[in-house]
């Protein structure tokens, strides 16, 4: 999934009214952080992670490994915080996000 610039724009102002819901400390990225993070992006398509003062992994790194672990883009990272995006696969289409479409060039 390659994300616009236009779409990254419009999912890190989604993302400034949303807490943080998974924390990265010592232990790293386990199997259980990987299903937690996976539920709540089936859940809700976009969430923000933190990487705590005890992590041996930078941001970017723990962004990056949770991202790939859990299919996901990297949408921003900004000091110990992280942004990651996922389509939903629900059926339901209430609170699903809809990306700007990005223009077609002939």
């Amino acid at each position: 999934m390659d994300l616009t610039s236009k779409q990254r724009s419009q999912l890190r102002s989604l993302a400034n009214g949303i807490d943080t819901i998974v924390h990265i400390g010592k232990d790293g990225i386990g199997p259980n952080l990987v299903k937690q993070a996976d539920d709540a992006l089936e859940a809700r398509e976009l969430i923000k992670g933190k990487v705590l003062e005890n992590c041996l992994l930078t941001s970017r790194e723990a962004a990056e490994e949770l991202a790939k672990a859990t299919r996901s883009e990297v949408v921003q990272v900004i000091g110990t915080k992280f942004v990651l995006y996922r389509p939903t696969h629900r059926k339901d289409k209430k609170d699903r996000i809809v990306l700007a479409a990005s223009k077609k060039r002939d």
